[in-house]
């Protein structure tokens, strides 16, 4: 790593992720979508015939379904229109399912990664990596020992043609149909890229698999896919790291996560997304637990200029349990609504949510969340903390929880508290010999630790300073 790139990632995290390269694509398509679209998307990929199918099939859909605009307190979104929006663009690199060894990808590219650290990163502490530019992964390498045990980490475009039966039983079928909304829709017409991470029975992966995904085009579209198969006794913690440089034309985000736990497994899925103040990020996130299997999200979201964003689970085998840890930051002009839902369909299962959000300069932090304990779900738990730091009288914070309790024998507590970063609080670190900002810094690094302490420690670190960026108001 040169020294220029070294200055980079250790003491200006600004710059690494607010920098721009000037585009260059192998294939771009035309601004909109319709079906001509959707072939051309399909026909460039090569894909077998029943993708085609499932993407109009989900076309179809979006177009039939309104957007949402009649929830209480939800984020404008009015000017998302898709007819605006670049839907694929295919970076300049040779290898279509991109390439193993870092010095193969085209100089821009790998600069673009080497500021984010990316590479630094799979070296030091990495099972394995994949990183997305625009709408294609050209990147990615799994660690040899684990490929041994049978473990499976490749892009999503890839697998469709590699793991066919797989992919073909799994995605979009079970756990988040195009049915499910209209941006799910949206991403069943015209996903590309992501993971397919596949993890055999009684498979431990010790160390996390990470991708990332970097939007660099102005007025473009990324609609990558995460597909994450762990069978009976199994074990991964799959880390997601997403940003985009700041452009006057809004950019939008539509990923889709599909995570199933099976029986014993266990799957820790983290996410630090960092969007330009641009971006519209509007994913649709579900895992499936079968028996005793154990699901977590955590999840850091800020940057948006809206974010909707509940990552569920559906807790189907008795005994599993789920955890979701999120926080999110919103600034002037920015509105974050985050929160996670959970559905206790056997009896047995647990499910924990803890929110916490900082909201300054005028900006609007909401939690919209939903637990669901079906009839029958007897012995079941489930507990929701929301926390709020606000640092201004013109900031907001909301909470929107939502309990649907079809079962007398289950233990449910729900708490929320909204707090103001006090005078006397300010005062006591000053005497201490703190200034004012680091005060701040110091009041909000405490308010997140039960999120960062969750993460590996250069995540961790990492989330820590773009919070402080976005304090001083320095991120796009």
């Amino acid at each position: 790593m040169s020294s220029e790139q070294e200055h980079l990632k250790e003491t200006n995290t600004e710059a690494r992720f607010e920098f721009k390269k000037e585009e260059k694509s192998a294939f771009k398509a035309d601004k909109g979508l319709n079906e001509e679209t959707i072939r051309v998307i399909s026909e460039d990929k090569d894909e077998p015939e029943w993708m085609l199918q499932r993407r109009l099939r989900a076309l179809k859909q979006f177009q039939e379904m309104p957007m949402p605009t009649d929830w209480p307190g939800q984020p404008d979104i009015s000017e998302v229109d898709v007819d605006e929006i670049v839907p694929y663009i295919r970076p300049d690199v040779d290898v279509r399912a991109g390439v193993d060894d870092w010095t193969e990808l085209p100089e821009e590219i790998k600069d673009t990664f080497d500021k984010l650290g990316i590479p630094e990163a799979e070296k030091n502490a990495l099972s394995g990596v994949g990183a997305q530019y625009e709408s294609e992964v050209v990147y990615q390498n799994m660690q040899e020992r684990w490929e041994e045990k049978g473990v499976i980490f490749c892009n999503m475009d890839e697998a469709v043609q590699e793991h066919e039966e797989l992919v073909r039983e799994y995605f979009m079928t079970k756990c988040v149909p195009p049915s499910d909304n209209k941006f799910a829709a949206l991403h069943g017409a015209i996903w590309s890229g992501g993971s397919f991470v596949y993890v055999p029975e009684d498979t431990t992966v010790d160390m996390p698999v990470q991708a990332y995904f970097r939007m660099n085009s102005e007025g473009m579209g990324q609609f990558e896919h995460t597909l994450i198969i762990a069978e009976k006794g199994s074990e991964v913690h799959y880390i997601e790291g997403c940003s985009a440089p700041k452009y006057s034309a809004f950019n939008l985000h539509a990923g889709g996560v599909e995570v199933f736990v099976g029986e014993d497994a266990h799957v820790q899925y983290s996410t630090v997304q960092n969007w330009s103040k641009n971006t519209y990020n509007l994913n649709t996130k579900r895992a499936i637990a079968e028996k005793n299997g154990r699901m977590e999200w955590i999840s850091g979201s800020m940057g948006s200029k809206a974010t909707m964003l509940y990552p569920s689970t559906i807790l189907k085998g008795r005994g599993a349990s789920d955890n979701h840890i999120t926080i999110a930051f919103a600034g002037e002009g920015q509105d974050i609504d985050t929160g996670a839902k959970v559905y206790h369909n056997a009896p047995n299962t647990k499910s924990t949510i803890e929110s916490k959000s900082i909201a300054k300069d005028g900006g609007r932090t909401n939690y919209r969340g939903l637990v669901h304990i079906a009839d029958g779900a007897e012995n079941s738990s489930t507990a929701v903390e929301c926390d709020a730091l606000m640092f201004d009288n013109d900031s907001t914070s909301d909470t929107m929880p939502y309990m649907e309790i079809n079962e007398s024998k289950v233990d449910v507590a729900h708490e929320a508290t909204v707090g103001k970063i006090g005078d006397e609080d300010i005062f006591y670190l000053q005497s201490r010999g703190l200034d004012d900002d680091d005060a701040k810094q110091m009041i909000v690094s405490g308010f997140i630790e039960p999120i960062t302490e969750e993460l590996p420690i250069e995540y961790a670190v990492e989330l820590n300073r773009l919070v402080e960026l976005e304090m001083e108001g320095s991120l796009g």
